[in-house]
């Protein structure tokens, strides 16, 4: 009996330290890449384009990141400089793939007039295609995580030298504002879409210059709960995600190195780390994720976070519910009231919530300091937890001293989803906040 005890303890203490090896082994492949010197790594400002009709000054820079595979990764990197505006020590820096264009740098510069600043748009993360059969997005992450698995090879996932591509940027940002600004750039808040919201996770853990981070439409961390969460919502993975699926990679293999995988590539995993504030910008008709899928990971999160859901938008979070001039305001809105609040050092809203069952109804409590300029819920039903195709609309609710409450009434069938979006200002611009989305239970008629 004591010897079973024994080789039982054994066996804990084993499992233990292999996962704390495999968690640590993840975390230095990460830094160990990122850090890796490239004695490919060179930039130069190829032009300064000043806008037609105006004082705004566009930047060009070309720059290599690094050497991955063999592959040389090349960069476009363009700073809009609006015209009266002057560089800080803080700087806004959007990831993005592709190269620039007219609708980009349209996007550039009103986020820069906004943000009141000059931003920075970071373009080729990932350089693409890549490998055999040129792949793209997806397609091309998922192909490095199945090569990563077959060889053990750490430098495979391609999360990796996007990630790098960040840092280099940031490093280039830095060496342009000495030499032609005379000014020291400090910090960086870091935003992208998609995967390059997950490059922003990934980026934010492993380079303290990021002092906030934006990670858009990326509803995915915990991914080892999330898979399951999506076969219980919508009866199988979203096919949105079928390069991975049709690899195998749903979920990811229970093996060491499916393990090491993804302690290298969800943010989850380094979760500790990610003290500085985040604000996380999610659609909630985005086909991609669960509606309710940051509530598996919000809590486990360090404070200084704040959620911002756009409703009547999928993926590209355009607005269904606005004309198209206005789809992207709650977005580009809320991102420079984010650069404004880091670049001033001022703290922003604090929201707390709570829910209740009273009456047969649901009611959602949300404390708020300051007080927001206005409120409201908005609200969807569907017959099943899948909302992705559902219909989002504002109700009223109750404010009093910084304390909204606003109410769901029981649906008969199906389910309803809601949330609490709040508005505010910061020096005459508007922009949202949101709290978390609950779904009621499961009702049906009674016979």
């Amino acid at each position: 009996m004591i010897l079973r005890k024994r080789i039982k303890a054994s066996l804990t203490l084993y499992s233990f330290a292999t996962v704390a090896l495999v968690a640590s082994r993840a975390w230095a492949d990460l830094e160990t890449y990122v850090n890796k010197p490239e004695a490919a790594f060179e930039w130069h400002l190829q032009k300064k384009l000043d806008t037609p009709n105006s004082a705004d000054h566009i930047y060009d820079f070309q720059f290599v990141s690094q050497v991955w595979q063999g592959q040389t990764w090349q960069h476009q990197l363009q700073v809009y400089q609006p015209a009266n505006t002057s560089p800080g020590a803080t700087m806004f820096l959007w990831v993005t793939g592709g190269r620039a264009s007219p609708e980009t740098i349209s996007l550039g510069l009103e986020l820069a007039r906004k943000s009141k600043a000059p931003v920075a748009f970071l373009y080729d993360v990932p350089n693409q295609p890549l490998l055999e059969g040129n792949l793209r997005e997806d397609d091309l992450i998922a192909e490095t995580f199945v090569r990563y698995l077959k060889t053990q090879d750490e430098n495979w996932p391609l999360l990796l030298p996007m990630v790098k591509s960040v840092v280099k940027g940031m490093d280039v940002l830095q060496a342009f504002g000495k030499r032609d600004w005379h000014i020291s750039i400090d910090k960086f808040i870091v935003a992208g879409a998609s995967k390059r919201g997950w490059t922003t996770w990934l980026t934010a853990a492993v380079d303290k210059r990021v002092s906030a981070i934006a990670p858009v439409v990326i509803d995915v961390l915990n991914m080892r709960e999330q898979m399951p969460r999506q076969l219980q919502a919508f009866g199988a993975y979203s096919s949105r995600l079928a390069a991975y699926s049709s690899r195998g990679l749903l979920p990811i293999p229970e093996t060491p190195a499916g393990e090491r995988l993804l302690r290298m590539v969800d943010p989850w995993a380094y979760r500790d780390r990610l003290t500085m504030p985040k604000l996380i910008v999610n659609g909630t008709n985005d086909f991609y994720w669960t509606t309710d899928a940051l509530n598996l990971y919000w809590e486990g999160i360090p404070d200084n976070k704040w959620v911002l859901y756009v409703p009547n938008a999928g993926h590209n979070l355009r607005r269904q519910d606005r004309n198209p001039r206005e789809q992207l305001n709650d977005l580009v809105n809320s991102l420079a009231a984010l650069a404004r609040y880091q670049s001033a050092n001022i703290a922003m809203p604090k929201l707390r919530w709570s829910h209740e069952n009273v009456d047969g109804k649901f009611r959602l409590i949300v404390d708020a300091s300051p007080s927001p300029v206005a409120a409201r819920l908005w609200v969807a039903h569907s017959e099943t937890a899948d909302f992705r195709t559902a219909q989002w609309h504002a109700q009223e609710v109750t404010t009093s001293d910084g304390r909204i409450i606003g109410e769901v009434a029981a649906p008969q069938t199906g389910r309803e989803a809601f949330f609490a979006e709040l508005d505010y200002e910061i020096d005459g611009l508007p922009y949202h906040l949101s709290t978390q989305m609950r779904l009621t239970p499961s009702f049906r008629l009674h016979s």
